[in-house]
């Protein structure tokens, strides 16, 4: 199918800039509002497919209510009804896109130009989006180096990210759709997490796992798992721990390897819980503070099988008390008898009498094991009572003294800096924050607990951060910016938006910003939503006649009248012949006074000029008069004779 020309009657079509699988995308040119865009437009070879055309659908819907730094604007969407009669009058489905000028981190990883502090500076711009969009209850699914832009400014630098293609996003509430009808799972396999890859529910963390896989490929330059097909690399991603990414990049410190290693584990719910946890350990992780590892988990099993070994104890060897030396009393044959059983002698007594009669060898038998069977009962009641005392010993004794820690001052510190200040002490630090008149924001205000206080070691101690005052003041230098400059002004405020206002103006070009409603430099609440008055770029005509009574001026002072109106006029002069007025006056302007026109219009101005003179008449000569000699002397001649 053909791309058009125009769409809506509105989008001039450009220059290519991309494919994927489903849709083109290209350079357009809004006449409306006279800007530059880039319109995503569904490819003629999948435009019958329903399915795609609702996934395609679903991304503008998702993308059209965020409104975030770091996520690719949506302005617009609509269908494109084809002409080409080949295709039965199909629709062809299109989003109109915020167009950023940049490269892909695809593109900035094989050209190998990030550094490991642009990775986690890039890494903190896309968990940014995406602690806003799963704030705003949708899942991407589809985190990926292809899918995050990064700009530069006019020196080349790189800085700020953009996160686009939410075409396979769901809300949270819907995030069991993680496979297709086909059952085919919806991503791309190096950065599946691995509930996506076993086609189970997706969350908010399963995009912290595929944001973990690109800080990952942006450290080692690969992603964490390679393999020679997509089931082999989603097979690694479930089942296999993935190497230091400092052993492909020894300048990758321990403390980053530390991070990768909580956030790409295998249990969800062993990794970073939310966005803004896994911003706040790259901070700390940049000044060097290890991650506290997470639980343990086999390779070759099923993580929620994994269960700690706990050693068994020490085999106890049972110490026998030494056999009782007989007592030999020569009182009495019963005192030997036991001595002989004991000693396993035969049963016969003698004191030097009559001997006794002997026993018989069973009864002999008998009286060795409860003998035997004694012994051991007294023993084990002795192990049994010092087992009972030494129970009942760590039963009653005394916990040590937990290890406490005096809470550090770090009001007026920057949060970065004060969650690593807290982590180096062992200290769990928590993001809060609250408005503050007093506190620049993005600054601390507080710790609860409050500095000084003594806490035990491991406590959570709320790093309170100020969000700035609960009023602003609106700025005042908006007039002549753009609209993405001063959106951003304002969203850094904490304002809102309400739909965009044109107005004429002369001194502002078109598509530019003239100004604000509240007006600048005025007081209003936080969140109050403004709108922007943006310049129509035409402006209203005045009259140019009678601006002077001097011809010799009359020049200078129409230029200054347009000038006054609009720097952006231009005036051409002409002169025209015009006996009723005066040489060098006004006689007619191109455009009418009190219509609009745009601000780089041509004005003609007409300028009056005398008729040349008609050609003189010349006078008549008078005929002189015949003196009375000259008669006479006439009449003295004769008259010649007529001729032949």
């Amino acid at each position: 199918m053909s791309v058009p020309r125009v769409l809506n009657g509105r989008y001039e079509m450009g220059v290519l800039l991309g494919r994927g699988g489903m849709a083109d995308v290209y350079m357009a040119k809004d006449t409306l509002l006279g800007r530059t865009v880039a319109i995503k437009l569904l490819r003629g070879d999948v435009a019958r497919d329903a399915q795609l055309q609702a996934r395609f659908r679903r991304e503008a819907q998702a993308v059209a209510g965020l409104n975030h730094p770091s996520i690719v604007a949506v302005y617009d969407t609509g269908e494109h009804v084809s002409d080409d009669p080949l295709r039965d009058g199909a629709t062809l489905p299109y989003i109109v896109m915020e167009f950023v000028d940049g490269k892909t981190l695809r593109e900035l990883v094989r050209e190998d130009a990030i550094s490991i502090n642009q990775a986690i500076d890039f890494t903190q711009g896309v968990l940014a989006a995406l602690e806003y969009s799963h704030r705003a209850g949708i899942v991407h699914r589809d985190i990926k180096p292809a899918n995050v832009m990064v700009t530069a400014d006019e020196q080349g630098t790189l800085h700020d990210v953009k996160v686009m293609d939410f075409g396979i996003a769901r809300t949270i509430s819907d995030s069991a759709a993680t496979m297709t009808q086909t059952q085919t799972v919806m991503g791309t396999a190096q950065y599946l997490s691995p509930e996506q890859a076993r086609g189970e529910t997706v969350d908010a963390r399963s995009d912290l796992y595929s944001a973990a896989c690109l800080f990952y490929e942006m450290l080692a330059g690969r992603p964490p798992f390679t393999g020679d097909s997509p089931v082999s690399v989603a097979y690694q991603h479930v089942r296999e721990v993935p190497p230091a990414p400092s052993s492909f990049n020894p300048e990758i410190s321990p403390a980053l390897d530390s991070v990768l290693l909580r956030a790409l584990q295998k249990d969800r719910q062993h990794r970073f819980q939310d966005a803004a946890s896994f911003r706040r350990a790259l901070r700390a992780a940049r000044t060097g503070v290890l991650l506290a590892p997470a639980a343990a988990t086999s390779a070759n099993t099923d993580p929620l099988a994994t269960v700690a070994a706990v050693p068994a104890p020490a085999a106890v060897e049972p110490v026998l008390a030494p056999d009782p030396a007989p007592v030999m009393d020569d009182g009495g044959p019963a005192t030997r008898a036991m001595a002989k059983v004991l000693a396993g002698g035969p049963l016969t007594t003698y004191d030097g009498g009559v001997p006794e009669e002997p026993l018989g060898p069973d009864r002999a038998t008998k009286r060795r094991r409860r003998a035997w069977t004694t012994i051991l009962f007294v023993f084990l009641a002795i192990i049994l009572a010092g087992g009972a005392l030494v129970g009942w010993n760590l039963l009653n004794a005394k916990p040590p003294a937990p290890v406490q820690v005096s809470v550090p001052q770090v009001a007026g510190f920057s949060e970065e800096d004060a969650m690593a200040k807290l982590s180096a002490l062992g200290l769990e630090p928590r993001h809060a924050e609250e408005y503050s008149s007093t506190v620049q924001a993005q600054l601390v205000i507080r710790t609860d607990p409050p500095a000084n206080a003594l806490v035990n070691e491991h406590s959570t101690v709320d790093v309170v951060v100020s969000k700035g005052p609960s009023e602003v003041t609106m700025p005042k230098d908006v007039a002549g910016k753009t609209e993405a400059e001063v959106r951003s002004e304002l969203q850094a405020l904490g304002l809102g938006f309400k739909p965009n206002q044109f107005v004429d103006s002369g001194q502002i070009q078109s598509t530019l910003v003239v100004g604000t409603d509240p007006d600048p430099g005025k007081t209003v609440p936080v969140g109050t939503e403004v709108t922007l008055k943006i310049s129509s770029g035409n402006v209203a005509m005045p009259s140019l006649f009678d601006l002077t009574k001097d011809p010799a001026k009359v020049r200078e002072v129409v230029t200054a009248a347009l000038a006054k109106v609009s720097p952006f006029l231009q005036v051409r002069f002409e002169e025209a012949e015009n006996a009723a007025v005066t040489p060098g006056m006004v006689t007619r302007q191109s455009e009418a006074a009190g219509t609009e026109v745009p601000q780089r219009t041509t004005v003609v101005v007409t300028l009056a000029k005398a008729p040349p003179s008609p050609p003189a008449t010349p006078s008549p000569t008078p005929t002189p008069k015949p003196t009375a000699t000259a008669t006479a002397t006439a009449t003295d001649q004769p008259t010649a004779p007529p001729n032949g």
